[in-house]
């Protein structure tokens, strides 16, 4: 069973937790994490779901996301799930999100990584990732038309990659 802290619309810690797969009251929210590694060569590092998950099953997705478990800070909970579901550690003590994006039910902190990984050396969990490969913008784009990557928004797949070299809203 994962549990949840919650958060006001401030994202101050409200001192109460939900349970994954439970609703979550109207004006209460959670902390998702995204982590984006991209490498030197400018690819993203992506990760097909197994098959029986119950959402976007076999879809392509990011390199990493999940939820940050009660008492974890966003950091830390970014780490464990790197650790987790691709066997790499990542210290992101001293990293700050390069950007959030708000949704119904939280905050979505995305990391944007450079990191040159040799996907040989990474070891998978098996209950939620089938496979890992490299992918370029515009082939994250193109499989997200032929339906076959978690469908976000195209321009959230652009920042990613805009934001690779920066941090904040300017050049």
């Amino acid at each position: 069973m994962e549990i949840w802290d919650l958060y006001d619309q401030n994202r101050s810690k409200i001192g109460e937790t939900a349970v994954r797969g439970l609703p979550i009251d109207k004006g209460k929210f959670r902390i998702v994490v995204s982590i984006c590694i991209i490498g030197h060569d400018g690819r993203m590092l992506i990760q097909q779901r197994q098959p029986w998950k119950g959402c976007y099953p076999n879809l392509w997705d990011i390199s990493v996301a999940g939820s940050a478990i009660a008492g974890e800070t966003s950091q830390r909970a970014a780490e464990r799930e790197v650790l987790e579901e691709l066997g790499y550690s990542l210290d992101l003590s001293e990293v700050r999100p390069s950007f959030t994006i708000n949704f119904f039910e939280g905050f979505n902190d995305f990391y944007i990584v450079k990191r040159d990984i040799d996907l040989s050396r990474l070891t998978l969990q098996a209950e939620e990732v089938q496979a890992v490969r490299w992918a370029s913008k515009e082939e994250i784009a193109d499989m997200i038309e032929q339906g076959t990557f978690i469908p976000y928004h195209p321009e959230v797949i652009s920042l990613i990659f805009a934001m690779q070299d920066h941090i904040g809203a300017h050049r």
